[in-house]
């Protein structure tokens, strides 16, 4: 067998990961899984392509951390390839700062370097670098490339990148940054696919889930997003406010008493979805409720996406496509009905009846914006990256 790379994507309770055989120009999947940190006693999963399960093992009890979730897995992944070797781990890191604008191989101070950007990316940073040093810890030869979320926005220019704020604090870095990048560029080498006249125009993308922000792409690239100068900024999330008054917080901090670290959770943790109804922060459980609320925090959530397509179609001067990805993007029909309708002053409009079955093409025929459902694979981006830096060239 040929070299393999392992791809780890950590979310915020989970790690989505994949083992991609790097021999053929683009990597092949041969198994996938889950370490799944929702659980007591959280522990790791992994299937093949069917769904079959080829191993599983949880957390020994009376140990912190997951490194020993890692080693056995480490392990089992040297028994499953039978003489082949694993070549790479590629993580998704949500934040790359000014310093990172392409995969890296993490080496010397690179891991504290990334590190640094914690602030920037406080509930997702630590997140991602938990497995680099885990694995680090158990086999420190093992090579390991980090992949970033912002790299695909590290093009955008002024204004779509500039805060309103002294000059002197840009220079410092603090800009528009953006994320969902690694998803974002899996989307868009597939509208070049699917849709290839649509590709080179104007074209929204909207990546939906418990984390949500959208990317106005003009020849594939990225030139205006949501999100900020953290993952913070931009529409209604989960748990996350999105945009905000700024003066909120001073409020928060000053009337209300509130320590920065409070003010923090409440942002991050508290707020979004799962604030505004006060039921849950996943969209499933309010699309099921009769709560009043839970209406309210749908309405507010497409008010919100259909405000933020308009701004990204000011970017563009116009509007050809609109792409849904994401888990709320890819599986929530009556929330991309409700967004298009919010968008048909845009010439938006979408077949009701392809759109509840969830075809990859729901915008009517005459409608001079196609509107397309395509699922993202953040893990494929992160590998084709990994085989790019490991076979310069290929």
């Amino acid at each position: 067998m040929s070299d393999s790379v392992l791809v780890l994507n950590a979310g915020s309770s989970s790690i989505k990961l994949g083992l991609f055989d790097n021999a053929s120009a683009e990597p092949m999947l041969q198994c996938k899984g889950l370490l799944d940190e929702h659980e007591k006693a959280p522990r790791v999963v992994v299937s093949d392509a069917s769904g079959k399960q080829l191993f599983t093992k949880r957390r020994a009890s009376g140990t912190s951390g997951n490194s020993d979730l890692f080693s056995d897995m480490l392990a089992w992944i040297d028994e499953y390839l039978a003489g082949g070797r694993l070549a790479a781990v590629g993580h998704r890191i949500v934040h790359g700062g000014q310093a990172f604008s392409a995969p890296v191989v993490i080496a010397g101070q690179t891991l504290a370097a990334l590190e640094a950007l914690t602030p920037l990316a406080p509930l997702h940073q630590p997140r991602c670098l938990a497995p680099v040093r885990a694995i680090l810890s158990l086999q420190s030869e093992l090579t390991q490339i980090a992949c970033f979320d912002t790299a695909f926005h590290h093009g955008l220019t002024p204004p779509a990148n500039r805060f309103a704020i002294p000059r002197q604090f840009e220079e410092r870095g603090i800009r528009r940054y953006g994320f969902h990048g690694l998803s974002f560029e899996y989307v868009a080498s597939q509208i070049a696919a699917i849709a290839p006249l649509v590709a080179d125009k104007r074209v929204v993308v909207a990546h939906l889930g418990n984390g949500a922000s959208l990317c106005a792409l003009r020849n594939g690239k990225s030139v205006d997003t949501t999100m900020g100068l953290t993952p913070l900024d931009g529409l209604v999330m989960g748990t996350r406010c999105g945009t905000i008054d700024p003066g909120v917080l001073l409020y928060l901090m000053q009337a209300e008493k509130m320590p920065v670290e409070d003010v923090q959770r409440l942002l991050y943790e508290g707020s979004g979805l799962l604030g505004v109804s006060g039921v849950s922060a996943d969209m499933r459980a309010l699309l099921a409720s009769h709560e009043p609320a839970a209406r309210e925090a749908i309405d507010l959530f497409t008010f919100r996406v259909a405000a933020e397509v308009a701004v990204m179609a000011n970017t563009l001067a116009g509007l050809d496509g609109l792409v849904f990805t994401g888990g709320i993007g890819e599986h929530a029909a009556e929330i991309r009905q409700r967004i298009c309708d919010r968008l048909s002053w845009l010439d938006v409009s979408i077949d009701p009846a392809a759109n509840a079955r969830g075809e990859q093409r729901i915008a009517v025929k005459s409608s001079p914006v196609d509107v397309l459902v395509i699922p993202t694979n953040e893990e494929i981006t992160i590998a084709r990256h990994c085989r790019s830096l490991l076979l310069p060239g290929c």
